[in-house]
């Protein structure tokens, strides 16, 4: 009490439950009745590559010397059954983004990019634009539960096939896109009306498990003359026995996507709540892939989050054949820029929250079908700029495997890493920093 007998309140504090954003949400659904919807993947934090450390070389062994001793990048994919496997320069591939979630031009820039360094890009939900085929010397087939635009002839002229079971961003559940970004001609490929909200299946309409899996991937394989590889695409939930399961139907290559992937559109309690980290679905796959005597045979792409070339070179130590990347890639082409602020704000957002995607206004033009808006961005610049950062990240990765004595990218190892914090050496089971204690695998803890 004061000495005037009355109380003197404690200054305001904020609950850890219920904050800011969690206060906002409440008053949101309230208002409106409806769930949020959003793109762009979880933002809470999570355990992620950031929470590793690479050993280097030191007495043990001896490092590469500068840029004077070679330390190869290239990847081959489906190399198991394929008579015409993938041979990348680079083993950072370009996740699948749809035409009708991205533009022609963005699309095309995507394909220039990826070209210009030797890798592989992906259609999405959606089928195969002239724009995505015509640039992109390697172009990976998405088959995802929708079959939105799929025909024979444009399978026939895929080089590699992925099957999508589903994606890190909302395993378990279908994607949307608002209607806004459905014009004439995503109406058409499609095959739905324009204008209009629609909701991607979330499973495939033919088969309900692994068997009928097999029985698809034998069906592609027939109509692609077996010269194809086949991927198969999982969410982050169960990654052991997903990938087991994969192997078992036949697959070539499998693609496991964390929560940390972005999604063009999902509900957001999907994209928070739902799915594991990638940095914690790694080392089950891969173990997975070593119990079956797969390992290397059946190559593993991991995604979810991958930033710089220590995120590549940490996800191959683990076991990883390659990475793909999505958000980053969008970000490298130019979106959200920062000129462009009040524009944005008129959207409800800023430059850098990466939020916005799914409301067809992107003043960048690279998530949009408005002509008006999609002009704005030059392909052949954003092609540019994607080169550019792919080849970044392939020289960080380069810089490291030499640091740790590797004259390959895929010669990391766990054994070249160290955890900083608990959460993070017991999912990608390696020792945390400064003990040989790896939580969950060994007792000595010093």
């Amino acid at each position: 009490m004061s000495g005037e007998g009355r109380w003197v309140h404690s200054p305001p504090r904020p609950s850890a439950t219920f904050d800011e954003y969690a206060i906002a949400e409440i008053q949101r659904a309230a208002a409106t009745g409806i769930y949020d919807i959003r793109g762009a993947g979880a933002k809470r934090k999570v355990p992620h590559f950031d929470d590793l450390l690479f050993l280097g070389a030191s007495m043990t062994r001896y490092p590469l010397e500068g840029y004077r001793e070679k330390c190869s990048t290239e990847v081959t994919l489906g190399t198991r059954y394929a008579k015409n496997p993938i041979h990348l320069k680079i083993p950072i591939t370009i996740a699948g983004m749809s035409f009708g979630s991205l533009s022609g031009p963005a699309k095309e820039a995507l394909g220039r990019g990826a070209n210009a360094v030797g890798t592989s890009t992906t259609t999405g939900d959606g089928g195969m634009t002239p724009e995505e085929r015509g640039h992109s010397k390697t172009l990976v087939y998405q088959v995802l539960p929708s079959r939105y635009g799929m025909n024979p002839d444009d399978l026939r002229k895929a080089d590699a096939l992925e099957v999508v079971v589903g994606q890190g961003a909302k395993p378990g559940g279908g994607g949307m896109l608002l209607g806004q970004k459905i014009s004439d001609r995503v109406a058409e490929m499609r095959t739905l009306p324009k204008g209009i909200d629609q909701r991607s299946a979330c499973r495939h309409p033919d088969w309900t498990g692994c068997d009928d899996l097999e029985i698809k991937i034998g069906e592609l394989r027939e109509l692609t003359d077996w010269k194809v590889p086949i991927y198969v695409k999982v969410g982050a939930s169960r990654p052991y026995f997903d990938t087991a399961l994969a192997v078992k139907a036949g697959a070539d290559v499998v693609v496991l996507d964390g929560m940390q992937g972005g999604t063009a559109a999902t509900q957001e309690v999907f994209i928070e709540h739902i799915g594991l980290p990638i940095l914690s679905a790694i080392r089950p796959a891969v173990q997975a892939l070593q119990d079956l005597d797969m390992h290397r045979e059946v190559q593993l792409i991991v995604s979810g989050g991958i930033r710089t070339g220590a995120d590549v070179a940490k996800a191959l130590a683990l076991g990883a054949d390659a990475v793909s990347i999505g958000c980053a890639a969008l970000i490298a082409l130019g979106d959200n820029s920062p000129h462009l602020a009040e524009e944005y704000a008129k959207l409800g957002t800023r430059p850098g929250c990466y939020d916005d995607w799914h409301e067809g206004r992107d003043p960048a033009g690279i998530t949009t079908q408005d002509p008006e808006l999609y002009k704005r961005f030059d392909p052949v610049e954003g092609g540019r700029r994607l080169a550019n950062y792919l080849s970044v990240l392939t020289l960080e990765a380069q810089t490291i495997a030499r640091a740790n004595g590797k004259n390959h990218v895929n010669h990391l190892e766990p054994e070249d890493l160290v955890a900083l914090t608990v959460e993070a050496a017991a999912m990608a089971q390696v020792p945390l920093a400064g003990t040989n204690w790896i939580p969950g695998k060994t007792g000595d803890q010093f």
